[in-house]
């Protein structure tokens, strides 16, 4: 039987390679590729070499982009993670009603980017309008309010990986800690943690990568305004490509940068957090 599934190996796995490259590997060398040309349309490019790398810094909205990406990404990151690993590990002891909570607040994350953003726009607009403002009235208002966004669509994610980790601890585990003596702050850090490093791992590389990308939730929310305030990478992005005529270039420069940027951010997050695993 191994025999069998060795020699037809190639021939399962033809039709997934087939479909990676067309839905990826292609697009991705075919844009790193555009990022060296001056082009409206993929068939009129004129290459330009790195000069659409250069335009990238002749203004700071990228760079203001990227600062305003990286701190909403850290406050995301941390709020996230306590608050899923807190509700984990409230849910894990027993209480009743135990999956009825698990699925509320896990049903925020069926929820689209875009809808999404309307309504904690319509909701955080309706606090703010009373006192003459609005959430684009003031960039703090629009970066707490997608931190809010953030963390009410992902916290119930997050959790229930959480939850997963925390019930596969061994109960013997737990018992020894007890018999020895371990308090609970003590059992927090000395065996629930080391214990639940592969689900910290995970929770940590999604929200890391979700911050980064976002987009839908940043467009429809608050657009970046005021003036391109709460702009995200991602948007910038975007807006760069389809908002300004001649700077098609530059915006799939900038979608090169922001990919190779994400990808060591997100790899250096696992190395990280993977040595914690072997050393738990």
């Amino acid at each position: 039987m191994q025999k069998s599934i060795q020699k037809y190996f190639a021939l399962f796995a033809l039709p997934g390679l087939i479909c990676f490259a067309i839905a990826f590997l292609i697009p991705m060398v075919m844009g790193v590729v555009l990022s060296f040309f001056k082009f409206t349309t993929v068939t009129d490019g004129t290459f330009i070499g790195f000069e659409n790398y250069k335009r990238i810094f002749i203004n700071n909205d990228f760079t203001s982009a990227l600062w305003f990406t990286a701190r909403f990404t850290i406050v995301s990151v941390i709020t996230i993670n306590l608050g899923a690993f807190t509700l984990a590990m409230l849910l894990t002891r027993g209480i009743r009603g135990t999956n009825a909570f698990r699925t509320i607040f896990f049903m925020p994350n069926l929820i689209g980017g875009i809808v999404l953003g309307w309504i904690w726009q319509v909701i955080i607009n309706g606090v703010l309008l009373p006192r003459g403002v609005t959430i684009v009235s003031d960039p703090k208002y629009g970066f707490w309010g997608l931190i809010v966004l953030m963390n009410w669509q992902n916290i119930g994610y997050m959790m229930v990986i959480y939850i997963a980790g925390i019930q596969n601890i061994p109960h013997d585990l737990i018992e020894a800690a007890q018999i020895d003596g371990a308090g609970k702050v003590a059992m927090l850090r000395s065996v629930i943690l080391p214990s639940i490093m592969p689900s910290i791992t995970i929770c940590s590389f999604l929200t890391l990568t979700n911050g980064f990308k976002l987009f839908d939730q940043n467009l429809a929310l608050t657009a970046g305004d005021p003036g391109k305030q709460t702009e995200m990478l991602a948007l910038n992005i975007f807006n760069t490509f389809y908002g300004r005529s001649g700077f098609e270039g530059v915006g799939q420069a900038k979608a090169v940068l922001f990919t190779l940027l994400v990808a060591f951010i997100a790899l250096t997050q696992l190395r990280l957090t993977r040595s914690k695993e072997v050393q738990a």
